[in-house]
């Protein structure tokens, strides 16, 4: 498939879903920025079971996205596995061990304080 250089975000977002659900990514949580931060239009945030998975799940979604749609991503943590970060542009996608994500629990941060009571359950 030939790259298509113009993607939105939503579109992005969509791939990106796609990409974790096929890598087996647990308790993925999608949350909107639009309006709410200049950094992204969309932040993802997932699990994986071991430091292995974390780091193939970024590394398969960031070619995913290069053959696609063009796009080079910036990854950052692959080499731990811990909890990889990687940023399109237009989303951000955090991939972490169950572990890791507990202790940093971003979803407190950016989701509205019921849905995060939600996310929780």
């Amino acid at each position: 498939m030939a790259p298509i250089m113009d993607v939105t975000s939503e579109a992005q977002l969509d791939r990106i879903l796609t990409s974790l659900d096929d890598d087996k990514a647990e308790d993925v949580v999608q949350i909107d920025l639009r309006g709410k931060s200049a950094m992204c239009d969309y932040m993802v945030i997932c699990s994986g079971r071991s430091s292995r998975q974390v780091s193939s799940i970024a590394e398969k979604l960031a070619e995913r996205l290069k053959q696609e749609f063009g796009i080079s991503s910036k990854i950052e943590g692959k080499e731990t596995g811990d909890w990889v970060l990687i940023d399109t542009g237009d989303v951000v996608v955090h991939v972490f061990r169950p572990e890791v994500r507990d202790f940093y629990q971003l979803e407190k941060m950016w989701l509205p304080t019921r849905a995060a009571a939600t996310a929780d359950s």
